[in-house]
């Protein structure tokens, strides 16, 4: 067992450099201070109770500041969050309004459409659709055989991709019908 000579009992003990938030200065002041004693201080550099007292509130306050400088970003994060949680599901509750008085609105032009289109004519546009779907397939087909395999590729990215946002695409297609069906009929009044 090691054996502590006199001179090195009455040594301070090292104080850890992370532990003392005041910083070099007060760093200084305990190394260089003497063994703590009840006694008050007589000697240069040994403390006096009320030191060493002004010394632990110091360090509390220098450690206390970053705690609450801590908390507010914190609390301000978390308002941030409650914030963006609060408008996204605001704007969900908007398109989902939004959509539906589109969707409403184009089924009503759509059952407006039907109601005044004569039987026959309707029938022609069933017959004429037919006819232009196939065409379409035909052409399609075509195509892709001549198309090269890159351009291919591409292009079957972007349906998937169109495919994945159909909700978004649909709404701003019924939006564009019923601007356009609203403009034709005030045009002609």
């Amino acid at each position: 067992m090691e054996q502590i000579t006199e001179a090195e009992a009455d040594a301070p003990a090292p104080v850890p450099e992370e532990t003392i938030a005041g910083g070099e200065a007060d760093l200084a002041e305990i190394k260089e201070s003497a063994p703590m004693t009840d006694e008050p201080g007589t000697s240069i550099g040994t403390p006096t109770p009320e030191e060493l007292r002004e010394q632990v509130e110091r360090t509390r306050d220098g450690l206390g500041q970053p705690v609450e400088a801590l908390a507010g970003k914190a609390a301000a994060v978390a308002r941030a969050r409650g914030r963006t949680t609060a408008v996204r599901q605001q704007a969900v509750e908007t398109t989902a309004l939004v959509t539906g008085q589109i969707q409403a609105k184009a089924r009503q032009a759509a059952h407006l459409v039907k109601d005044r289109t004569p039987d026959r004519v309707r029938d022609r546009a069933a017959q004429a659709s037919g006819f232009l779907a196939r065409a379409v397939l035909r052409a399609g087909q075509a195509t892709a055989e001549k198309t090269p395999d890159p351009v291919l590729y591409n292009a079957g990215r972007a349906a998937r991709a169109a495919r994945a946002q159909r909700t978004p695409l649909l709404a701003a297609g019924a939006a564009l019908a019923v601007f356009v069906l609203v403009r034709r009929g005030r045009g002609r009044r």
